[in-house]
């Protein structure tokens, strides 16, 4: 009979499989990466109008931009997280 797996267990089953996929190589993510990083060159230079040097610098500004939306909207939700009562937790009475 199985057991439901913790979400510690889970988390732990799918970085162990990921571990295995990388070691044998079985993984090539250059084309969904090179996909991605292009939205940013789309997004600076729409009409394609600027140099590449130009376009390129100004993707590197918008993906940084990009990332550093992803952590703070990361920091927000681990302090709201955190600032939630843990259920089944003792609670502080007040007099």
């Amino acid at each position: 009979m199985a057991y439901p797996l913790t979400p510690d267990q889970r988390s732990l089953r799918a970085r162990l499989a990921a571990y295995t996929m990388h070691g044998q190589g079985k993984t090539n993510t250059a084309a969904g990466t090179a996909k991605f990083l292009e939205r940013f060159e789309r997004e600076a230079d729409p009409d394609n109008k600027l140099s590449p040097e130009e376009r390129q610098r100004r993707a590197l500004h918008l993906r940084k931009a990009y990332f550093a939306r992803l952590a703070l909207r990361s920091a927000q939700a681990r302090r709201a997280k955190a600032s939630r009562p843990t259920p089944g937790a003792p609670t502080q009475a007040t007099h």
